[in-house]
């Protein structure tokens, strides 16, 4: 008997669905007649996720029912430019079935294949496929046989049905942590949690990386683990894989021009996903073109599937050999066009989420134009199947976004260093970034963008733009305790607004806006009569340039402050006033604080009743817009209220509801 496949490795975990399935069907074939079409696997997945191994698994588990013979073929070994010699490959198979002599032509050859193969019962490992036909020329003349074809990605040309379908995912957190331990037996992997899971992050979840990175531990045993963690992926991103490199680099060759070039260029991107409309902005080419190299990474394993969100995800592996690749074969002028074409692209999207959002607030960046080439994200469309507004769409795009976003920033900024673009950009997205801020609190990132924001003003020599990133700045510094941190940034906002504003309608509503984050940081500290004379001084500036809506925010914002000093009756009228002035300029999110604060100023006024109706208003306003902060506060204060009435199931519910709403915006 031929026996053509490699010992069991020490080491396999997972996979136990899979091959529970195969062990069904092999069962359930037994007596197939031996002119039938043999059973025939399609066992798909990127390079280094274990696609051969698992075939190689497949076929011992089964090997007693295949007593003539198990082969094993891999294609890549034999192809040129791109084509397999189908003929040599059938002389390889004959050879090893002990033909005494093989044809010298491919049409007798395959004649002479069947007939050395019928009725026998045979289970060959095709590995490396490109196409259906390369797989189908090389099945046996026999039912009772089993063929394993490997490739990188779905063989859309196998008829439809013609071959059971297996894709190979990368393995699951613990299933690949458990395969880490088993390779390294190392006592770093318990006592160093949050470094383990960095490598893990790494070696996304692909067994030939768990390998490599286990290997790497035993190598090392003395050395720390964050410090091993920097060594490998300083290794990994520069050299790759030596398992699965060749493969990669076969599955890249044989891309059209447009595909190469965006698996290149995705080596850039600023975030872990993307959808069609990003990579039709970094590729420049027309969706068609965009969505037609897509389907083509997909096929040659060079991507995942999209995922039910709609959005493409680069491994971080392909992303480096996408790297490597780049700088092998790419052209530095290809590069920093698609960066600046996906930068200005991003910053247009958020600039029209923001108008979207928040209406005509006052903005100091330029309307980015449109980017030729790209088309716009729809945030006007309501969806009627879905019920989906305009605003809500937009707020989750932000949120969807976010990583691109903020990977945008930097992209953006590091670019303003040496070329002519990318300091104003830095900058001008950070102004739609706040939008997203307000409902969406990602701390460290925000504060982090708001940093480079600032730094991208200073680099401008935007005074207007370094008064708004400075306020910007100061907020999410203070809501996280930095209070020091958010003085520096608010008196330096203020110095600038001395010196360097004029007496414009927009300055001054600029220097007003200043003030009015001075009175929040001062209402943080707990300083409400400082924050009052702050909001009472940034209102008479609106006022006096017309801000109708300016004067209604200051109204709001007054309302609270004297909610807090005790002066109840007139806070109630100040916040039922900016309330409806909110309402009435369709400003959803300020309507429902408005809502909020006065139901609070309603309950020490014993108007219980009025205030659970302005608690469920303002609960509506913010689960229709999806924020979750204000959702979690809101849902606090009508789970006291129900307790205040001993409605403790109520209660319980209510404060349930809250955690799930800060676990959502990342706050539990």
């Amino acid at each position: 008997m031929v026996y053509q496949i490699p010992p069991e490795p020490a080491h396999f975990v997972d996979r136990e669905d899979v091959q529970a399935r195969v062990l069904r069907l092999v069962e359930e074939r037994h007596g197939t007649p031996s002119g039938a079409r043999p059973l025939c696997l399609a066992v798909s997945g990127y390079g280094g996720a274990g696609r051969t191994e698992l075939a190689f698994r497949l076929a011992r588990r089964v090997v007693e029912r295949y007593p003539d013979g198990v082969l094993y073929v891999d294609l890549d070994d034999v192809r040129r430019d791109g084509v397999v010699e189908l003929s040599d490959v059938l002389g390889d198979l004959l050879r090893a079935l002990g033909a005494d002599w093989i044809a010298p032509v491919f049409r007798e050859r395959a004649r002479q294949y069947w007939s050395l193969t019928h009725g026998k019962r045979l289970a060959l490992i095709v590995d490396n496929a490109r196409y259906g036909t390369e797989a189908e020329s090389l099945l046996p003349a026999s039912g009772e046989s089993l063929v394993i074809v490997i490739s990188h990605g779905p063989l859309y040309d196998l008829q439809a049905g013609a071959a059971v379908e297996l894709a190979v995912d990368p393995l699951a957190e613990a299933d690949a942590l458990e395969l880490l331990e088993r390779v390294a037996r190392d006592p770093r992997l318990a006592a160093e949690p949050d470094a383990t899971r960095e490598l893990l992050a790494l070696c996304g979840g692909l067994p030939a990386a768990l390998h490599v990175a286990g290997l790497w531990l035993r190598r090392h045993p003395g050395r720390p683990l964050p410090r091993l963690l920097k060594a490998l992926t300083a290794e990994l991103h520069d050299k790759g894989l030596p398992m699965v490199e060749r493969v990669w680099d076969a599955a890249y060759r044989g891309l059209s021009e447009e595909a190469a070039l965006l698996y290149r260029l995705l080596a850039d991107f600023p975030g872990p996903s993307f959808t069609l409309a990003a990579a039709d902005a970094l590729l420049g080419r027309g969706a068609e073109a965009a969505e037609d190299a897509l389907d083509e990474l997909r096929a040659a394993g060079l991507l995942d599937g999209a995922s039910e969100d709609g959005r493409e995800r680069l491994p971080e592996l392909l992303r480096a050999h996408a790297g490597r690749r780049a700088r092998a074969d790419g052209d530095a002028g290809d590069r920093d066009a698609a960066r600046r074409r996906l930068v200005r692209w991003y910053v247009r999207q958020a600039q029209r989420a923001d108008t979207v959002i928040a209406g005509p607030r006052l903005k100091l960046a330029a309307e980015m134009p449109p980017v030729p080439g790209t088309y716009d994200v729809l945030f006007e469309r309501v969806d009627d199947s879905t019920g989906v507004s305009a605003k809500r769409r937009a707020h989750q795009w932000l949120e969807a976004e976010r990583h691109a976003l903020f990977g945008c920033v930097r992209l953006a900024y590091e670019a303003g260093a040496a070329e002519d673009w990318g300091t104003a950009e830095a900058w001008a997205l950070c102004e739609p970034l706040w939008t997203h801020f307000l409902d969406h609190p990602h701390y460290a990132d925000h504060i982090e963008a708001f940093r480079t924001g600032v730094a991208a003003a200073q680099r401008a020599g935007d005074v207007p733009a370094l008064v708004r990133m400075r306020c910007q700045l100061a907020r999410p510094l203070w809501e996280q305790g930095e209070f020091q941190a958010a003085e520096r940034e608010m008196a330096q906002a203020l110095d600038a607004v001395r010196a360097g504003l004029g007496r414009s309608d927009e300055e001054r509503r600029l220097g007003a806006s200043a003030t009015e984050f001075r009175g929040m940081l001062r209402a943080a500290q707990g300083d409400w009569a400082g924050a009052a004379a702050c909001f009472e001084e940034s209102r008479a500036v609106h006022e006096e340039i017309r801000n109708g809506y300016g004067v209604t925010l200051q109204t709001y914002r007054l309302g609270e402050a004297l909610a807090h000093l005790g002066e109840l009756d007139r806070a109630a009228e100040l916040l039922a006033r900016a309330g409806a002035d909110f309402a009435a300029d369709d400003r959803a999110r300020l309507a429902s604080r408005a809502e909020f604060a006065l139901g609070g100023v309603l309950v020490r006024l014993d108007r219980t009743e009025e205030a659970r109706a302005l608690y469920l208003a303002a609960l509506e306003g913010t689960r229709g817009r999806g924020g979750s902060r204000d959702e979690a506060r809101v849902l606090d204060a009508l789970a006291e209220l129900a307790e205040g009435e001993g409605r403790q199931g109520e209660a319980s519910e209510h404060r349930a509801a809250a955690a799930a709403a800060r676990e959502r915006s990342g706050l539990a």
